[in-house]
């Protein structure tokens, strides 16, 4: 299926979605926080789309906001979306999990909350994966400072 059939059935899911191609193979939506779980599930269970695989969910500083980006992937049509999910809230971000959707979220959720501490609601066992439980700050955030690891030019 073509980017553009493709798009056709997603964007008639909901007026607040916005696309590009950005010049990528793949077609790219930026989905609202707030629906981003019943997109995600439509995406996965619409039969002419089946994205059934999440194959990469990645973390993202964007400055002023904090997001994720899932590459999904259809084993059955081999077609691909990315969706993109932002949230203001630097203080305490907040997204659904997808993980009952796609299981392999689980650990790459875990890891976005260790290294952008984006917690994701529902999870069902969000925890720091890679750093201690003391660990002070989310080091992969624009805003963090390691005074004893910095590197000054």
């Amino acid at each position: 299926m073509e980017n553009q059939e493709i798009q056709k059935i997603v964007e008639s899911w909901s007026d607040k979605l916005e696309f590009s191609e950005e010049g990528s193979e793949f077609l790219n939506v930026t989905v609202p926080a707030e629906e981003l779980h019943e997109i995600c599930l439509k995406l996965k269970d619409t039969p002419e789309l089946k994205f059934d695989y999440l194959f990469c969910l990645t973390g993202i500083d964007w400055g002023a906001e904090l997001g994720v980006i899932y590459h999904l992937e259809s084993t059955e049509y081999r077609h691909n979306i990315v969706v993109k999910v932002k949230t203001a809230d630097r203080e305490d971000p907040k997204l659904d999990s997808v993980n009952d959707i796609w299981r392999t979220a689980e650990f790459h959720e875990m890891e976005v909350f260790d290294f952008f501490g984006i917690r994701f609601n529902n999870h069902p066992n969000l925890k720091r994966l890679f750093l201690t439980p003391d660990w002070e700050g989310y080091p992969l955030r624009k805003d963090y400072v390691d005074e004893e690891n910095m590197v000054i030019k």
